[in-house]
């Protein structure tokens, strides 16, 4: 898309940058109260069925995925105008969803800062090596990256990695308030899982909370992943990286049912996010549908999101994704060019 709509984009977009503090209470009434509901009507179905327990809490997990939706919001500074605000209910719901505030907020940051560009990837974002790199990168890392990329991996023990451990210490160099919002962070989960584990019992605890945990979790890392790992994405090194195009190219259009735009906080509409991280969950769609030119990019559907699963390497040369089968190719190629400069 031409740079020099950058302007006329943006003044399309403005009017929807401001949060609005009726939408926003309303969206933490009918988000929070309904996944807590779930999750006490998941406890007391227990001594029912469990086939009756297990579906509750899976709905509770998909409301968990709404509650970070309000978490992720808050850490753009859009969900409220008030900065405090915002920090509060996005510690708050940090808690629930197993993310210290501040730590997610300034890796995400540099996250958008650096989407798409090839020279400043590794914070924030799904590891992406190219081909090159691949090929040059020793057996053991090659082993570890086509772990990391599998999707067994990615979507089961990745959540649990991410959530449960990773964000459990506080990055290197982080300041004092990042600290100590993660140790907030976590004594609210340590404490909530405590209380509630002498309440109900651990074992009914972390039936419920297990499999709020992975349903969430597993939507979680899916989502982020496969909006932006389609095959025609955008990569370019940073003289030539431009903060549009790697919103508007390289960030899909999630085209899914309307119920489960809802239950995603509209975050399928990602080019409309990634162009503007100002404008709150619940304008997403509004801006997406009332300007045409916003509606030009990738578009993705339940069905042609799994493809998405076989791209692993960036290929500089094409600009597409390749999977590890088109890889050997390369390797071949390389060796026949090694065999004939010797």
């Amino acid at each position: 898309m031409p740079h020099e709509q950058t302007n006329g984009w943006r003044k399309d977009i403005a009017p929807f940058e401001r949060p609005h503090m009726k939408h926003s209470v309303w969206q933490i009434m009918n988000t929070v109260i309904p996944f807590l509901l779930l999750w006490y009507f998941a406890y007391l179905s227990l001594s029912l069925s469990y086939w009756l327990a297990v579906p509750l809490a899976i709905i509770a997990g998909g409301f968990l995925v709404r509650v970070f939706i309000i978490f992720h919001d808050c850490c753009h500074k859009s969900f409220f105008k008030n900065k405090l605000t915002n920090e509060i209910v996005g510690t708050i719901t940090g808690i629930l969803t197993f993310v210290p505030f501040y730590q997610w907020r300034h890796t995400h940051a540099i996250h958008h800062a650096t989407s798409g560009n090839l020279d400043k990837r590794g914070t924030g974002d799904i590891w992406t090596l190219t081909v090159e790199e691949y090929l040059a990168a020793s057996p053991l890392k090659r082993l570890i990256y086509r772990l990391y990329r599998n999707p067994l991996i990615m979507f089961t023990i990745g959540p649990i990695y991410i959530f449960l451990i990773d964000y459990r210490f506080n990055r290197p160099r982080a300041g004092f308030h990042e600290r100590m919002n993660t140790y907030i962070t976590n004594l609210g989960i340590v404490g909530g899982s405590a209380l509630l584990c002498w309440a109900i019992g651990w074992q009914p605890f972390l039936l419920i909370q297990g499999t709020v945990f992975i349903v969430s979790g597993m939507a979680g890392i899916w989502l982020f992943y496969v909006q932006h790992q389609f095959e025609e994405t955008y990569f370019e090194e940073d003289k030539e990286w431009d903060y549009v195009k790697a919103a508007m190219q390289g960030s899909s259009f999630y085209k899914l049912p309307k119920v489960l735009h809802w239950i995603t906080g509209n975050i399928g509409f990602h080019h409309i996010h990634h162009l503007s991280p100002r404008v709150p969950n619940y304008y997403l769609e509004t801006v997406h549908n009332q300007n045409p030119r916003l509606q030009d990019v990738k578009t993705i559907t339940l069905l042609s999101s799994l493809e998405s699963l076989r791209f692993r390497i960036w290929n500089e040369q094409s600009k597409k994704f390749v999977g590890f089968k088109e890889i050997k190719s390369f390797q071949a190629k390389r060796k026949v060019k090694k065999a004939f400069e010797v």
